[in-house]
């Protein structure tokens, strides 16, 4: 029962030290995180054209290839 208690201490100190811990940072505003999203899903999207088309490309060579 001991130990349960001191795990139970132990987690409500952790969890205090958490908390401090994120009122410390800084978070992003609303203008930024929606600037900082539009710059992933662009790059995805330029990623994944990207790989389409170099796919595409070395299956043509492939067959091309093989036949």
């Amino acid at each position: 029962m001991k130990k349960i208690v001191e795990l139970i201490g132990a987690l409500k100190t952790f969890l205090g030290e958490v908390k401090a811990e994120l009122k410390k940072c800084t978070w992003p505003t609303r203008r930024e995180l929606l600037g900082s999203t539009m710059v992933v899903v662009v790059s995805v999207v330029i990623l994944g054209v990207f790989v389409g088309l170099s796919d595409t490309t070395l299956m043509g060579i492939l067959r091309a290839v093989l036949r």
